[in-house]
């Protein structure tokens, strides 16, 4: 019985053209792992070089993501600081384009703005977000930002297509994000 749901699991991934999946909390060393799996994979598969470059790009930013604002965290320092994140992350292939997925819960309280500044961003065509992108670069990083408060704009630039977004509630406190780019 284990062994035949696990292998249902493994081929609803694979019928799914899922490449990398993870679920669970996330550190630098997992992104480093997982990406380096990444890049491995699409130098075998002869991925063109600009394209693996631009999954590469989008899978670090979205685990970085998952890392710094999932509201679903563990820190704690032992002579290094440690944090992090739980979440998922996805990166697969469909008939002509990859996707990155990844999802973390974060603050409910939170969702309206991060929705709204995806929602500009899913709005903007290629030079428009160059353009927010330089602008945000010479902003100071806002107060709450782990980052330079420019990696989703990095993703959407790096996107083929929009972004797709959604949050599903899943209390008073907390709320689930789910953010796909393709490439």
């Amino acid at each position: 019985m284990l062994a035949r749901e696990y292998y249902g699991f493994k081929q609803s991934l694979d019928a799914k053209g899922i490449i990398v999946s993870f679920s669970g909390f996330v550190s630098e060393g997992i992104l480093f792992s997982l990406g380096e799996a990444l890049k491995q994979k699409m130098t075998l598969d002869e991925t063109d070089t600009n394209t693996a470059k631009k999954v590469f790009s989008v899978f670090v930013e979205q685990v970085q993501n998952v890392i710094r604002y999932s509201s679903d965290r563990i820190e704690g320092d032992f002579g290094k600081k440690v944090a992090l994140g739980s979440g998922t992350i996805t990166v697969g292939h469909d008939l002509e384009k990859f996707f990155i997925v990844c999802s973390n819960t974060v603050s409910t309280a939170d969702v309206p703005l991060l929705k709204e500044r995806l929602e500009i961003l899913k709005t903007m065509d290629k030079e428009g977000l160059k353009a927010y992108y330089k602008e945000k670069l010479r902003e100071e990083p806002e107060a709450q930002s782990k980052g330079a408060t420019i990696g989703l704009i990095e993703i959407a630039r790096r996107s083929s297509e929009p972004i797709e977004f959604d949050f599903e509630k899943i209390d008073e406190e907390r709320s689930f994000f789910c953010l796909k780019a393709y490439i």
